[in-house]
């Protein structure tokens, strides 16, 4: 028993922003950003925020896959960045939807999260719990960048995407890692430490990271851990249509396939228009993807997903 794409929907920021634009207040210029990135703009929100933005695209997967939100028995939203602790927000997009029979919870596994919400979806519905899964990743990076520090602020952005997923038969197979010894290398303090009893410093408020770090264990990690997935398989590298990963940066995604011995051509990229919007950037990719005929029956796609944690995944999905 597996899971299969029924419906996608993505949803975007008003506000464009494009390099020129940042390099108004930070020392950098265009020609910087995209060599080492490959990111020409990215939508930053002007009041949208992770729950209606996740409502949105909620709304349009359910749209696109032709059913009653009322029938919708799980959803999950992937988020790193809420603006609000309680209620989570899938609660929200299951009140905003209807979904009035829907369990709904958050998980936090930043730039990987989609796709753990996606193992924790298929893993319920395999179990016979429930039958169909809204799964969503939304972020609004914007309020946790220190416009200031253009080694970061450079490369986020903001938006949503949803899958709508059914019970199916079809292959899908997970891997899915975490290594908190390194956690360190890409972190965010949002709350003080602050009660009747005690009160300390916030160490910070914004992402910091190590960029370099970042960068050796993406490279490193995505592509042995999507090795290891097609040879537990049976498979290799031609055997694959696609590539989905997560869009961090195009130099990353460039490394992966080359480390790979993959053609370029395979890998899908939006990262150049969107930047990196964390566990946003998958199902948005996909909706991308899917709404321009690209997805069809029988291909066989691997995903991966990679960030804080530091947590990692690859899938593979036969449509």
């Amino acid at each position: 028993m597996s899971i299969r794409i029924m419906g996608s929907g993505s949803a975007i920021p008003k506000r464009k922003v494009t390099n020129d634009e940042l390099c108004g207040f930070i020392d950098s210029n265009d020609n910087w950003i995209k060599e080492r990135t490959g990111i020409i703009s990215r939508y930053i929100s002007m009041g949208e925020t992770v729950r209606t933005l996740a409502c949105k695209a909620a709304k349009k997967a359910i749209k696109d896959a032709g059913i009653n939100a009322c029938d919708i028995e799980l959803i999950i939203v992937a988020t790193c960045s809420a603006e609000q602790a309680l209620p989570c927000i899938a609660c929200e997009v299951q009140k905003s939807i209807g979904a009035e029979g829907a369990v709904a919870f958050d998980l936090n596994a930043a730039c990987a999260g989609f796709l753990f919400a996606m193992n924790t979806a298929d893993t319920y519905i395999s179990g016979g719990i429930y039958k169909n899964a809204l799964i969503i990743g939304a972020e609004v990076l914007s309020n946790i960048v220190d416009w200031s520090d253009r080694s970061t602020c450079i490369l986020f952005g903001d938006g949503a995407g949803a899958l709508y997923f059914e019970k199916d038969n079809s292959k899908l197979r997970f891997i899915q890692k975490s290594n908190g010894f390194k956690g360190e290398a890409l972190s965010c303090y949002q709350r003080d430490s602050k009660s009747a009893f005690y009160e300390g410093d916030i160490l910070y408020k914004y992402v910091k990271m190590d960029g370099r770090e970042v960068f050796r264990f993406a490279t490193r990690v995505v592509s042995d851990t999507i090795l290891r997935l097609l040879d537990e398989e049976g498979m290799t590298v031609d055997d694959i249509d696609m590539f989905l990963l997560h869009q961090a940066n195009l130099r990353i995604i460039e490394c992966i396939a080359k480390r790979l011995k993959a053609d370029i051509s395979k890998f899908e990229t939006n990262v150049e228009r969107f930047g990196n919007t964390s566990s946003a950037s998958i199902p948005i990719l996909i909706d991308e993807v899917r709404r321009k005929g690209k997805l069809t029956e029988g291909m066989k796609i691997v995903i991966s997903g990679f960030g804080a944690g530091l947590t990692y995944s690859a899938c593979l999905m036969e449509l």
